[in-house]
């Protein structure tokens, strides 16, 4: 009898450790890729001429959203979605303390940007087992000078330039980040741990500095100008389906630079291509085939992470999203000089027509709650649970993502965290989308800075353009806020002004005005 009751407990055993092991098994691993100032149309699964094919084979064998929305600048979108807040403070869970909570081993390269309100507790060096970042905007190349213009930091510690480790010479910032992910994920695989992933990417922010191999391989591919690559990119995008089937093109006249500071002309206003000299076209190409150089090289290092991940027999089993934290950026520098866009020595920024084409079809730019700043690409690749080459109309947001990972992980969101009871999430979870059905479409969503500000709920939106008047756009009926209502619909304006009023983030501008 003894004998049996110690074979059946042996076997339960088993069979409560196999158990065990499946569902450690049937854990993804999760990657989050964010680019950095890039136009929803930049992207070749969008619509665009810039090659990235390593991008569009996440879209190809994965899900594309044709509205999703960021923050509309780096450090807003950063904190809201790594937080899954518009707006918090203490108690605020980071991603990465949801994946350490589910014994994932955490990995971070790249740009670390985040508003005041998010805490300490919640930077890189401690919520990552290892990390490489950097806080601001630093260049591409090692300036002349032989000193970053700002510092870099590896786990937690300062570095200087020279200590940077990277594989190609001259060393590039894009190439490094890299460098070190991939050195990581090699250490992670050793161990057999699950692993999170983050890779913000700085690309294709200013300055425009890139390889010249990846800019010869754009340079006078441009010579057509804005204009009609414009239109070309629209048709592909209603080809490709990635536009609401009622998107018309917005005007370049309506599309003017109002952001901020002093305003240079020849960098803020729209002017026919075909107005333009010989020289001037030449120009221009040049300084949109090293915007188009910059994301190239992006999408080759994404390409040597998924070759990583498939040499390592990791792919098959790893949830990858890919996205950008703003529409394409207009604001020039003041550093510009006499050198041409490209080497480590210029400081060039992207004019407003060039952005304009990267945000095709919709209005505005970077900091703008209108499409053009607020809409991104979002790409979710998992294979076997998401249905290859799959498009949502459904809205989502990046507040989405903190939901969404305690989905995947099946994990409950904590009570508390460093002694504070934990902020409530903004978002809902996207993993029914992920598995092709309808979720219930959360009651808003917010973005752009304060002046810029947009919200929107259900099929309608207001959104304001530096500080102006509320504008009113049915989103359903017209996507790129061609026809502004408020003034035929005032009552709806005033029910939207005062829902995003009463929000918390609403509520806490209000306070800071006082």
């Amino acid at each position: 009898m003894l004998e049996k009751i110690t074979i059946c407990f042996l076997l339960s055993t088993l069979f409560i450790s196999c158990d065990s092991v499946q569902k450690e098994a049937d854990r993804p691993n999760i990657i989050l890729i964010m680019a950095d100032d890039i136009g929803i149309s930049d992207i070749g699964a969008y619509g665009g001429e810039i090659e990235t094919p390593h991008i569009d084979r996440l879209a190809n064998q994965g899900l594309r959203f044709t509205t999703f929305y960021n923050m509309a600048k780096c450090n807003p979108t950063r904190s809201s979605m790594l937080t899954g807040l518009y707006t918090g403070g203490d108690g605020a869970v980071h991603l990465a303390h949801l994946t350490k909570q589910a014994g994932y081993a955490n990995i971070m390269s790249g740009k670390e940007h985040f508003d005041s309100w998010v805490p300490d507790y919640c930077k890189a060096e401690n919520v990552f087992d290892h990390s490489f970042y950097f806080r601001a905007t630093t260049e591409y190349f090692l300036p002349p000078s032989g000193k970053f213009e700002r510092p870099f930091f590896l786990e937690g510690r300062k570095i200087e330039a020279d200590e940077i480790e990277y594989q190609q010479a001259p060393m590039y910032k894009t190439d490094f980040i890299t460098d070190y992910a991939l050195k990581w994920l090699d250490e992670t695989f050793e161990k057999e741990d699950p692993f999170f992933l983050y890779l913000p990417y700085h690309a294709a922010h200013y300055p425009l500095q890139a390889r010249p191999g990846d800019i010869k391989k754009y340079r006078g591919k441009y010579r057509k100008g804005w204009d009609a690559i414009r239109q070309t990119r629209y048709k592909k995008m209603q080809e490709l389906g990635v536009l609401p089937k009622n998107a018309k093109l917005s005007p370049p006249e309506d599309n003017l630079n109002e952001m901020r500071g002093l305003l240079l002309p020849d960098y803020t206003d729209y002017a026919p291509w075909d107005s333009l000299s010989e020289a001037k076209k030449d120009s221009l190409d040049l300084e949109m085939a090293v915007y188009a150089a910059i994301i190239d090289r992006m999408d080759q290092n994404i390409g040597r992470v998924l070759s990583k991940l498939e040499e390592n027999g990791k792919l098959e089993n790893t949830l990858i999203m890919f996205l950008i934290d703003n529409g394409s950026c207009p604001f020039y520098s003041n550093k510009i000089k006499d050198v041409a866009p490209g080497p480590a020595n210029s400081y060039w920024s992207l004019r407003t027509s060039w952005a304009n084409l990267g945000n095709t079809p919709y209005r505005q730019y970077k900091q703008c709650g209108h499409e053009g700043g607020s809409h991104t690409p979002f790409i979710a690749f998992w294979p076997g649970k998401i249905t290859p080459n799959t498009i949502t109309h459904q809205p989502g947001h990046v507040v989405d993502l903190a939901p969404t990972f305690l989905d995947v992980l099946n994990i409950p969101y904590p009570d508390s965290i460093q002694g504070h009871a934990t902020l409530p999430l903004d978002g809902s979870s996207l993993l029914s989308v992920f598995e092709g059905d309808e979720r219930k479409e959360p009651a808003h969503f917010m973005s752009g800075l304060e002046k810029f500000r947009m919200f929107r709920s259900g099929d309608y939106k207001i959104v304001r353009l530096n500080g102006g008047e509320w504008e009113l756009y049915n989103i359903a009926d017209d996507p790129t806020e061609l026809v502004n209502l408020a003034d035929s619909i005032p009552n709806k304006v005033i029910e939207l002004s005062n829902l995003y009023a009463s929000t918390p983030l609403g509520q806490k501008i209000k306070r800071s005005k006082k």
